[in-house]
């Protein structure tokens, strides 16, 4: 099982795999050195995509605030300039426990390794604990392998909730499609039903509601922010500007009947550009395609009529189960397979979610995740100076959009559809499988080099 709250995780931008991450992988190994005595100096070391782009994606502060303690969910993305500063100076930090005060120096101890590439993902890390020596006294190599998941090497990548029992199992959208038909519960119920397994009603119910509030507060952030993001690209925040032109429109006398998709876009700007900044976001399912979902469900909230908390709620369980079902069978790492599997993955989950929430079926709510899905497939990752800023910020407007249109042609439909969900996830994977490495996540091809980044 994959829950809800494995794929929804509030933290930092800009990168749920480059960032999220390391942080996690980071944190825990500090974690394991609890109490363990003789430890002088720690070291760090990032392949592949972690290392090809890590600077972009901020790869490397996420490693000093994990080895700081520091955690995505609650780490103050203002004073994270002020961590990262005073542990330079330092040149150390503390360890829990009795292990006590270690030398770690940055330009020193973390290590880029442009050449090599760990066999089991591209996002791969090793970190060591070393004595007075130089000899290592603890080593772990894990692997950020999309969505902030980090799995150490020979972890099965299944997740932390297998071997739970869960009252309806499903490992495919057919499966999923058979437990609704059977039991006559819809997608979110039966996605409910298994989280039940893990929290109380009550606690899931408070956790949706926190994500769904996060989500929102992200995008009102991001009206409010003005100037440039960080990175060198110079690119300038719109979502402000934009809010201001709707806002004043709304007095007009003659609206365009494609001003929905214009707000539409401005939600996910808004998300997008507080993640490229390194704001408070939350991964869903990854931060690359943060913007997607919260868009979505605030058009919910705005255009929508009949607004309510449990419709939140659905919205996320139901784009939760498809989400787990991208994960399980293919991949949300765009580092592995490509956008295709980000802003494609996040497409179908917020499509199936206002499916729900719309009042369709299960079969047009799979229908709509299948037709978002199928419309990024081949959709490739490279980033403008390993920055998630171009295309990333515009292509979560255009992955929005294309999530409510897919909802809207589900929704007119009967729910019978030739294209099974199930069909175009292994599409995905297959595609992700075939396409070039320079085309995921690394910077070395596409737009990344063909467009100058300074």
């Amino acid at each position: 099982m994959i829950s809800v709250f494995d794929l929804f995780k509030i933290g930092i931008g800009p990168s749920s795999s480059h960032t999220v991450g390391p942080m996690i992988a980071a944190r825990r190994f500090r974690e394991r050195l609890a109490g363990q005595a003789g430890i002088a100096r720690i070291s760090a070391e990032i392949f592949g995509s972690l290392a090809w782009t890590g600077r972009g994606h901020g790869t490397d502060v996420a490693i000093f605030l994990g080895l700081l303690g520091q955690d995505p969910a609650t780490v103050d993305p203002d004073r994270v300039p002020d961590y990262t500063r005073a542990l330079t100076e330092r040149g150390a930090l503390d360890l829990p426990g009795d292990a006590g005060s270690v030398t770690f120096e940055p330009a020193r101890d973390l290590v880029f390794n442009f050449t090599e590439i760990l066999p089991r993902h591209t996002n791969g890390m090793r970190f060591r604990a070393h004595d007075a020596g130089g000899d290592v006294l603890a080593e772990t190599v894990c692997y950020s392998i999309g969505g902030g998941f980090v799995v150490d090497e020979g972890e099965a990548e299944g997740g932390a909730h297998d071997g739970v029992a869960v009252p309806h199992p499903f490992a495919s959208a057919a499966e999923l499609l058979a437990v609704c038909a059977e039991t006559g519960l819809s997608i979110a119920h039966v996605q409910m039903e298994n989280e039940r397994a893990l929290r109380s009603e009550a606690e899931i119910e408070a956790g949706l509601d926190a994500i769904r509030d996060a989500m929102l507060a992200c995008i009102e952030r991001g009206l409010r922010m003005d100037g440039e993001l960080p990175g060198g690209l110079k690119v300038r925040r719109r979502a402000k500007r934009l809010y201001a032109q709707l806002q004043e429109g709304r007095l007009s006398n003659s609206r365009p009947a494609h001003e929905v998709m214009d707000w539409i876009s401005l939600f996910a700007l808004a998300v997008n550009e507080e993640n490229a900044s390194g704001g408070r976001v939350v991964t869903a399912p990854t931060n690359g395609a943060a913007g997607i979902v919260p868009a979505v469900l605030r058009y919910i909230v705005e255009f929508c009529p009949g607004w309510c908390d449990a419709h939140g709620r659905d919205f996320l369980l139901t784009a939760a189960a498809i989400g787990g079902l991208i994960k399980r069978r293919a991949s949300i790492s765009g580092a592995e397979v490509g956008c295709q599997g980000e802003v494609g993955s996040a497409a179908a989950m917020a499509a199936a979610g206002l499916a729900a929430v719309l009042g369709g079926s299960a079969l047009q709510v799979e229908n709509a995740a299948e037709i978002a899905m199928e419309h990024h497939l081949g959709m490739t990752c490279d980033p403008i100076g390993g920055l998630v800023q171009i295309p990333c910020i515009e292509r979560n407007a255009f992955g929005a959009n294309k999530a409510v249109a897919a909802a809207s042609l589900a929704l007119r439909g009967d729910g019978i559809h030739y294209v099974t969900l199930d069909e175009v996830i292994e599409t995905m994977r297959q595609t992700g499988h075939d396409m070039q490495d320079k085309y995921k996540e690394t910077s070395l091809g596409g737009l990344a080099v063909n467009v100058a980044a300074c």
